[in-house]
């Protein structure tokens, strides 16, 4: 139990110290942007495509059909995880623009999405919940949807997670028909309901969680990390509105994590995904807030930078790992073969984790020789001109060793070789330890961010949402696409 409740807080322990939209008018393929996906070799754009389609099928294949939800791993048994449904019903949408399914498909894989959701339990009992206050639980049991476990919380990232999903669902299904209208109101419903102010219990900051036995959690979200996303949303609540001194609160915590790391001048966050999660939904390119204008670079130029000290810190390789180089690099939230402590070849010992939290950063240094090819392809929209060089190597290097059926493996090691039971995955002699299952908050930031660098499309249906629009102006946002959205006729 433990253990589990290390592994379904980890995230949000670690960064606490440290509608109406518009469908497309032309298919996906015929509008990739310039200059990107389109000007790469044919080779590269096969391995892209063919990734996007892998870890597209991932969501479609491992989610019940009879309420929608999405495991947090598979293959293997799971529990549900509200995150991955967030990601799954985005990836629905970008499925029937890529043809991988029909709209009537994801219409009808919504609805009941957005059923379960809207009319599951809300209430304080231990075992009886899906959520509380219009929050969900992090994590659900597959079949009855509530809460999994005791050592669960309700999650209010994973909830925002969640609602980038639904209100992504909100504005892309845009038809004046029955089931379209269903989903846009449900989706208007399920978001109305959250009580972002419940969650204040040190106002104007935001909690990280809530559990029946032990209330709130010790620990509220700041310093830069995933949790723009959390905050945005809770600023353009039409209902639950938190104060508009919510993001300057929030921000003014980023100082300790302001600095330069292996050549970058960065706000730090050492895992990837903190990077990736937010901006699969939210174009933060051109738009600035008060943090922004006074370090003169936005979130988007940001994360560009983390992810080329990423690769800066894999070349320099500090650690001594097996691989790490130019074109095999990635530290984020991943699986790993731990937790053990071995001996390596030099008679010293190494100590590597199961799940936790990895990265490199000013903030900190986490790390196990483990590579998650989700740290690089989830920043393919950050800095494609390294990110797809390295998908390339590791998938001509490794094979089927980390390249399934839905793409990627969540991670690999490959100075792993002690011979022992892995919690996951397969060890491989001479070779070191591949994961062999892929997790939804993982495989989420690849296919929508390899998507947005495509051809932008789920930034551009965000970007109609009245709720995303009203929460990042109150949160100070102004220029690029914003302003030019109110200079439109």
């Amino acid at each position: 139990m433990a253990k589990k409740l290390i592994r379904s807080l980890v995230t949000k322990l670690l960064v606490s110290l440290l509608v109406v939209g518009t469908s497309c008018a032309a298919p996906l393929a015929a509008r990739d942007l310039p200059n990107g996906y389109a000007a790469l070799p044919k080779s590269q754009q096969a391995l892209l495509a063919d990734i996007e389609k892998r870890s597209f099928d991932w969501f479609w294949q491992s989610a019940n059909p009879v309420n929608g939800l999405i495991p947090d791993h598979y293959p293997a048994d799971s529990f549900a995880s509200i995150a991955s449904v967030g990601f799954g019903l985005t990836a629905y949408g970008i499925g029937v623009e890529r043809g991988y399914i029909t709209r009537e498909q994801a219409i009808q894989r919504t609805l009941v999405t957005l059923r379960f959701f809207k009319d599951a339990p809300q209430n304080d009992s231990e075992d009886d919940a899906t959520g509380f206050h219009g929050f969900f639980y992090h994590f659900l049991n597959m079949q009855t949807g509530k809460r999994e476990a005791r050592w669960v919380e309700v999650s209010t990232v994973d909830t925002s997670l969640l609602l980038g999903g639904i209100l992504f669902a909100q504005s892309y299904y845009d038809r004046d028909v029955p089931k379209e209208k269903e989903i846009r109101q449900l989706a208007d419903d399920i978001y109305r309901r959250v009580d972002w102010t419940w969650a204040q219990p040190r106002r104007p900051l935001i909690n990280m969680g809530w559990t029946p036995g032990g209330q709130f959690i010790p620990h509220d979200w700041e310093g830069y990390n995933e949790g723009m996303l959390i905050y945005v949303l809770a600023l353009g609540s039409p209902t639950h509105a938190v104060g508009s001194d919510a993001w300057s609160a929030w921000t003014s915590t980023y100082d300790r994590q302001w600095g330069k790391f292996q050549g970058q001048q960065l706000l730090n966050f050492a895992p990837l995904f903190g990077h990736q999660y937010s901006q699969s939904w939210i174009d933060f390119r051109g738009i600035r807030d008060a943090w922004n204008h006074a370090h003169d670079l936005d979130y988007f130029e940001n994360s560009r930078r983390a992810t080329y000290s990423q690769q800066a810190y894999a070349i320099a390789n500090p650690g001594h790992w097996n691989d790490y180089g130019k074109n095999i690099w990635g530290l984020t939230a991943s699986n790993g073969p731990g937790g053990f402590v071995a001996k390596d070849d030099a008679g010293g010992e190494r100590t590597y984790y199961g799940y936790t939290a990895r990265g490199a950063g000013l903030d900190y240094i986490s790390d196990d020789g483990t590579i998650a090819p989700t740290a690089a392809a989830g920043s393919i929209a950050f800095a494609p001109e390294i990110v797809v060089p390295a998908l390339q190597e590791m998938q001509r290097r490794y094979g089927k060793r980390v390249y399934n059926k839905f793409g990627f493996v969540d991670a690999f090691n490959p100075t792993f070789h002690t011979k022992t039971k892995t919690r996951t995955g397969q060890l491989l002699p001479g070779q070191g330890w591949f994961d062999t299952e892929q997790l939804g908050i993982d495989q989420g930031p690849i296919v929508l961010m390899t998507e947005n660098w495509r051809s932008g499309f789920v930034w551009q249906v965000m970007k109609k949402n009245p709720y995303i629009r009203k929460g990042l102006e109150r949160a100070g946002f102004s220029g690029g696409w914003l302003d030019a959205e109110k200079a439109a006729p």
